[in-house]
């Protein structure tokens, strides 16, 4: 069987009641996965096509969803485990082959927000290129 994934989400932002705690999380987890963090202040982090930022006053709730990161090895998706319940991160199921297909080896945790946050390695698999580049001319 083949899989084909495209480039369907071009970014993702979550709203945190807590950026403090927020932040915490997802520097300590995105670390351990070896993303840079492409901004990071007191009111927001970016790294890739994620977005993280405070709630503005007007708004009242955090969002809740789930997403899952890409995870270049069972050790990178233990690292994030680790990482992110060191960091503040609550369990939803530890590091582990799942039924979901063969070789699907991921890791489970709630960020401070409640957002369902994964790390998969999807097993040795070839890819055509590393990473999308996109020239945006600056």
């Amino acid at each position: 069987m083949i899989l084909h994934r495209g480039r369907l989400i071009d970014h993702i932002q979550l709203r945190a009641r807590d950026f403090p705690a927020t932040a915490k999380f997802y520097r300590a987890v995105l670390g351990a996965l070896d993303c840079p963090l492409l901004a990071d202040d007191d009111w927001h982090i970016a790294c890739d096509e994620l977005w993280i930022d405070a709630l503005g006053e007007d708004e009242s709730e955090a969002t809740h969803v789930h997403l899952a990161f890409q995870a270049n090895d069972q050790e990178a998706v233990k690292r994030f485990y680790q990482a992110g319940l060191a960091a503040g991160g609550r369990d939803n199921g530890g590091p582990g082959i799942r039924s979901y297909h063969p070789g699907y080896y991921a890791a489970f945790l709630f960020d401070p927000d409640g957002n369902n946050v994964e790390a998969v390695f999807q097993g040795p698999a070839p890819r055509s290129v590393a990473s999308v580049e996109i020239d945006i001319g600056e």
